[in-house]
C-alpha cells in the first residue's frame, strides 16, 4: 500500500512538472527569484487571492519582461519570463502537495490524486483556450501567464489544505 502511495505521489508531481516543463523555458529561475516568490507566498499564506495579486507577475515575470527595455519583449520572450515564474510556483505546489498527502489516510490520498489530475487537465484546457480563441502569437504569453497564475493559485490552495 505504501509503495502505491509513493508511486502515486511521484506520478502526480511528474504530471504537474510535465505540464510546466513542456513549455519553452530558456533558463531556470535564479535563487533570488525563487526566494522572492517564496517570501511573498509565505507572507500571504492565509490569503491566496492576496498572494496572487501581490506575487504573480510582479516579482519574477514583470522584472524579466522589463529587462527588454524600450525595444520591448517579444511574445516568446514574455512567455519565457512567465514560464520561469511558473517553475517556481510549480516547485512550491509540489512541496505543498507532498505536505498535504502526508496528512491524509489512504482514501483521502486517492481522492487527492484524482483532484490533482483533474486540476491539471482543467488548468491546461483553460490556459490553452487562449490559443483557440485568439489564434495568434499574442496567445503565447497569455497562455504562459495563465499557467503561472493558475499554478500559483493551486500552490496556495494546497498550502491551506495541508494546514487543515
Amino acid at each position: 500500500m505504501r509503495r502505491r502511495t509513493i508511486a502515486a505521489v511521484l506520478l502526480g508531481a511528474a504530471s504537474v512538472m510535465a505540464a510546466v516543463g513542456a513549455q519553452a523555458q530558456s533558463r531556470p529561475p535564479t535563487a533570488k527569484e525563487t526566494a522572492a516568490i517564496r517570501a511573498c507566498a509565505k507572507k500571504n499564506q492565509d490569503d491566496p487571492e492576496k498572494a496572487i495579486q501581490e506575487c504573480v507577475g510582479k516579482l519574477v515575470a514583470g522584472p524579466c519582461i522589463d529587462k527588454f527595455g524600450t525595444t520591448g519583449a517579444g511574445d516568446g520572450q514574455m512567455a519565457d519570463c512567465y514560464y520561469v515564474e511558473a517553475a517556481i510556483w510549480d516547485a512550491l505546489l509540489n512541496e505543498n502537495y507532498k505536505t498535504l498527502l502526508a496528512t491524509l489516510d489512504a482514501e483521502q490520498t486517492a481522492k487527492a490524486h484524482v483532484m490533482q489530475r483533474d486540476w491539471i487537465a482543467s488548468r491546461d484546457s483553460t490556459c490553452n483556450f487562449f490559443n483557440d480563441k485568439i489564434q495568434g502569437t499574442m496567445a503565447v504569453p497569455m497562455i504562459a501567464e495563465c499557467v503561472a497564475s493558475e499554478t500559483a493559485r493551486r500552490a496556495m490552495l494546497l498550502k491551506i489544505f495541508g494546514g487543515l
